[in-house]
């Protein structure tokens, strides 16, 4: 059989059967694109997540009396740069301030701005900030989600921080972060250290944590018993760790979605197989004249399935496109605070486009492979319809 009689008639089969297959259609546009917005949200977040984890300390240090975390004295961090193996040991301030209009929360972080390793954290957030005009008065970097609310109580220059003796302290606002940063600093507002606790009620003498790096990894197991040795009563949080976290909270809400994709695409194959099987008197008489001119049964089946894969196909690229526009140009509204959880700041972050080829390939393969599947019984059941009987 020529190839451009075969061709032509299967682009003759797909217009005359678009009523057929036009449900199936869009329900297999639905399924690819609710599976790629998953996967493109997780994919973006974890790598996100994954690179902010990257720049932090190798341990975190916290005092803990009693099950609960307190402040840690400054003075220990001379007994832990004692220790070799260790460096750039530094301690870290930050606290939740209530903003009582709004009923919410802002996390504070204060910042050792000569202190180089901080500056290496979070010179990305910064960006060009000039320190010595900064710290020239009391001032404030804020996030965009700060700056929102602040902006609607009509804080525009400076806010007046409510401290535990019932006096206020005025911060300029210095700059707002971009939106770009959104996804860590949305409800940032960041400051000098000292002024940070002056507001969040912290001794000069102490600090929130101490965190620290061991360069050499093989070290990590006899640094972390030399920590405990020094400060028996302190937890000490591990990067690693906190990537393992993250991970796995990623991976249980993705799989959560996984499972309800395997039952959507097992109810969809079921679906698929008795639409296929429903075998029409037009149908018949389709096989009948393909058989009564020459045609076998390989090439009804291969017609049939070339058929069905270039429906399938369509869906495929159609769903995974609306699932790009969907997540990296309107932000995958409502789906993405499933994964980060309900931010008391409204948080409008900007995800960045992360998405990799094989992804793409093995969830092809994954909605496919059962499309076919699905129909191969129902398309040899009208493949060797008799010729003589399809045409009564």
């Amino acid at each position: 059989m020529k190839n451009n009689v075969f061709f032509n008639f299967l682009f003759l089969l797909l217009s005359k059967h678009k009523s057929k297959h036009i449900a199936i259609f869009i329900i297999s546009i639905l399924i690819v694109f609710l599976t790629s917005s998953i996967l493109f949200l997780k994919n973006s977040l974890q790598k996100e997540v994954n690179s902010t984890l990257e720049n932090q300390s190798d341990f975190v240090i916290q005092k803990i009396n009693s099950g609960k975390t307190q402040n840690i004295p400054t003075s220990w961090i001379d007994d832990f740069i004692s220790i070799n193996g260790v460096t750039s040991v530094q301690q870290r301030v930050y606290g939740l301030y209530y903003f009582m209009p709004e009923n919410i929360y802002f996390t504070i972080i204060g910042i050792d701005f000569f202190e180089e390793t901080t500056n290496k954290n979070i010179k990305e957030l910064l960006n060009i900030l000039n320190i010595s005009d900064f710290l020239s008065t009391n001032s404030m970097i804020i996030g965009n989600g700060v700056k929102k609310i602040f902006d609607k109580y009509h804080y525009f220059d400076s806010y007046d921080f409510k401290l535990l003796d019932k006096q206020s302290l005025n911060v300029k606002i210095f700059k707002d972060l971009p939106q770009e940063a959104n996804l860590i600093a949305n409800d940032l507002i960041i400051m000098d250290i000292n002024l940070a606790k002056k507001i969040l009620n912290i001794d000069e003498e102490n600090s929130t944590d101490i965190v620290l790096n061991v360069p050499n990894d093989l070290e990590k197991q006899n640094i972390k018993e030399q920590l405990i040795l020094k400060h028996s009563n302190i937890r000490i949080l591990q990067k690693e760790s906190l990537k393992k976290e993250y991970e796995n909270m990623f991976n249980y809400k993705g799989g959560i979605f996984l499972v309800l994709f395997i039952v959507v695409i097992f109810t969809f194959i079921l679906i698929l197989y008795q639409r296929y099987s429903m075998i029409s008197s037009s149908d018949k008489k389709e096989i009948g004249i393909l058989k009564a001119v020459g045609w076998s049964i390989k090439d009804i089946i291969k017609l049939k399935i070339i058929e069905n894969f270039i429906v399938g196909f369509m869906a495929f690229i159609i769903g995974v496109i609306i699932a790009y526009i969907f997540v990296f140009i309107l932000n995958a509204p409502i789906l993405k605070n499933i994964f980060i959880g309900f931010s008391n700041v409204q948080n409008d972050f900007i995800l960045n486009a992360n998405i990799e080829f094989t992804t793409i390939v093995t969830l092809f393969l994954f909605f496919i492979i059962p499309f076919l599947s699905a129909v191969l019984i129902p398309v040899w059941k009208i493949a060797v319809i008799d010729a003589n009987e399809s045409m009564k």
